[in-house]
């Protein structure tokens, strides 16, 4: 599927999919306070109820990544879909927060298999320049997820309850099954003519690896960090991840390759997601928030709020998508985060009582140009490099850091703000998430190429139709 048309059909199907799984993490933010009132919780409530879906996410995207390459991105990715429904009615039924963070958690599960696949589609089918404008393209629509999340979650919330924010997900999967059935079969397998194996041995030992530590994290704030709930998971999980690189450095089929990470635009372009993604997941948890429960706004109005990031990153994605493209990333990916960053330092005028037009929402228009400005050249800089027949995993290997950044950054969110929020928790916040979009901008200065040409290239030459494996020793003479 080459032509034109069957671009333009795998690229709308990989949108819709990746739109799925977007959705959810925008939908819910704004129905959190409401969540909490009707099941009865706080901070924590609010924090498992993001953190069990990023978790499992987190945990299997590796595992997700790895199918994707064996047995084909649309089988993988139509599976996920009817997966991803279920587990929203699930939720949208529970009835105390046990059942609700469970179906949260294997909802998880079901996103994992969405986004690596639905990415391999498009750097399977799109070479070149043509490569980082459909990323572009796919940044910028699956940004509507953002978009439509927060709006139709505070206007549902609002009107005829929270649950309707888990059960409307299902409309999106359902038109993309339907369009689903225009692809054939699974023509974007990785490697038609290896056998399908599966690294279960590694799978099982990173999601262990990240599992553990990560639900450490979250239940040692509640119960304290000396308590075997907290040390028995951290200490397995620290052993099963040092056992998970000792196993894909031996195994002769490894889920993750780990000369991915020689190519210096692979590993820089990770290093920079860590901090990226932190700051993000952070800062969009905490605004919604603050609008509602220390502005006393209505869950409309607080999507209405986030609105601007949208709109911004929606119209400016593909363009500088297509710039990274041509010119590299560098400059891209150290601009972005410090104009992101100067949005969250515009909130620091933050004060009661809250004018949210003034005091926020001009903060939001910057984070929002600054996040255009830099996700889809950074995912077109972790990609450029490398094979069609390996996208699937490099793309895995990227969201899951980003992922588990997230995870970790909203665990701490009651550390960070001190128990409980308050203008001067969101203050501690706010600077936390500067100082992480700050870090990202220099790893990402000092890490990359600064000539364009070549980043531009990569991106023809690794992740075109050429399908050459990568070279183990392309990325030590990248990084000379």
């Amino acid at each position: 599927m080459t032509d034109a048309r069957g671009q333009r059909i795998v690229l709308v199907v990989a949108v819709l999919a990746s739109f799925v799984a977007f959705l959810d993490g925008s939908i819910v933010t704004v129905a959190l306070p409401a969540v909490a009132g009707e099941l009865g919780g706080d901070l924590t409530l609010q924090q498992w109820v993001v953190d069990a879906y990023l978790l499992t996410l987190g945990s299997l995207m590796l595992v997700a990544g790895s199918l994707s390459d064996t047995f084909g991105r649309v089988r993988v990715l139509r599976a996920g879909l009817v997966a991803f429904a279920a587990t929203s009615v699930l939720a949208a039924l529970a009835p105390d927060p046990g059942l609700l963070i469970t179906a949260r958690a294997l909802q998880g599960v079901a996103a994992a298999l969405l986004v690596p696949s639905s990415l391999a589609l498009i750097t399977s089918t799109y070479s070149g320049p043509e490569q980082g404008r459909a990323i572009g393209r796919w940044t910028a629509w699956t940004g509507v997820a953002f978009l439509v999340g927060p709006l139709t979650g505070g206007a549902l919330v609002d009107t005829i309850g929270w649950r309707w924010v888990f059960g409307v997900v299902v409309l999106p999967v359902a038109v993309t099954l339907v369009l689903m059935t225009r692809l054939p079969g699974d023509a974007h397998r990785g490697t038609p003519d290896a056998p399908a194996r599966v690294d279960v041995v590694g799978a099982v030992l990173a999601a262990v690896g990240l599992a553990g530590p990560v639900f450490a994290l979250i239940e040692g704030q509640r119960v304290g960090f000396g308590t075997w709930l907290v040390l028995v998971p951290l200490v397995v999980g620290l052993v099963a991840l040092v056992a998970f690189v000792a196993w894909e450095r031996r195994t002769p089929h490894p889920m993750m390759p780990l000369d991915l990470f020689r190519t210096r635009e692979f590993t820089v372009g990770n290093l920079a997601t860590v901090g990226l993604y932190a700051a993000l997941n952070l800062g969009t948890l905490t605004i919604p928030l603050v609008v509602q429960e220390l502005a006393g706004l209505s869950a409309t109005v607080a999507g209405l709020v986030t609105l601007p990031t949208t709109i911004v990153s929606l119209l400016f994605s593909t363009l500088f998508g297509t710039l990274a493209a041509t010119h590299g990333p560098r400059l891209f990916m150290t601009v972005g985060p410090l104009i992101t960053a100067s949005g969250f330092v515009w909130m620091l005028l933050v004060r009661d009582p809250i004018d949210v037009w003034w005091q926020v929402v001009p903060g939001v228009v910057l984070f929002g140009f600054g996040l255009a400005v830099t996700v889809a050249p950074l995912t077109s800089a972790v990609l450029s490099q490398v094979s069609p027949a390996r996208s699937g995993i490099a793309s895995a290997v990227n969201n899951a850091i980003s992922r588990v950044a997230g995870l970790v950054a909203v665990a701490f969110l009651g550390v960070i703000a001190g128990g409980a929020l308050t203008v001067d928790g969101f203050h501690r916040v706010v600077v936390v998430v500067a100082v992480l979009l700050g870090g990202s901008a220099a790893v990402s200065f000092v890490g990359l190429r600064g000539s364009g040409a070549r980043s531009g290239s990569g991106s023809g030459s690794g992740a075109g139709s050429s399908g050459h494996e990568l070279r183990p020793d392309r990325g030590a003479s990248s990084s000379s």
